[in-house]
């Protein structure tokens, strides 16, 4: 498994990924349907995604599944999306991307990165270093349920000790 940049080409496979999550049936579904993931939206963001060799769907040309992904909105110090696809978790998969996402952050110059999560992810969230700090309000009709507000605190880089210390 290889986490790397995604570019413009690998828009319809996160598009795909997103709109076949588990997590996102029944009451969630309205959230994904008819979202894309757009070459456009990768190319204005730090947007990484882990490939796994030979793990394509069955019938799939494409030898390197997209096993999750993430989106880091410098500008907005926000992590705008997240997913793991249903086969891959419970692998740590999500720990070494939001591990990754850290690392983004840290050299971007950020301090802290804000999640709205998606209810269920709330403990996976705080699990991996989260704080809820608050609530944000339901936005019908695509989502009709409020939705935690976390925060990622991301430490300054160590300072290098001088020499005889």
């Amino acid at each position: 498994m290889v986490i790397r940049r995604a570019c413009g080409r690998d828009a319809e496979r996160l598009t795909e990924l997103v709109r076949g999550s588990g997590a996102y049936r029944g009451a969630y579904a309205p959230m994904v349907e008819g979202y894309r993931v757009t070459a456009d939206y990768i190319a204005r963001h730090r947007v990484f995604l882990a490939e796994g060799e030979g793990a394509a769907p069955v019938g799939s040309a494409d030898p390197a599944a997209v096993l999750g992904f993430y989106a880091l909105l410098a500008d907005a110090a926000e992590l705008d999306l997240m997913f793991v696809a249903d086969a891959a978790q419970g692998t740590g998969l999500g720990r070494r991307l939001v591990a990754h996402m850290k690392e983004e952050a840290r050299a971007a110059g950020l301090r802290s990165v804000r999640v709205v999560s998606h209810p269920p992810a709330e403990g996976f969230y705080r699990s991996v270093g989260a704080r809820r700090v608050g609530t944000v309000p339901a936005a019908p009709p695509r989502v009709t349920w409020e939705r935690p507000e976390m925060v990622f605190p991301i430490p300054a880089p160590a300072r290098p000790q001088a020499a005889g210390r």
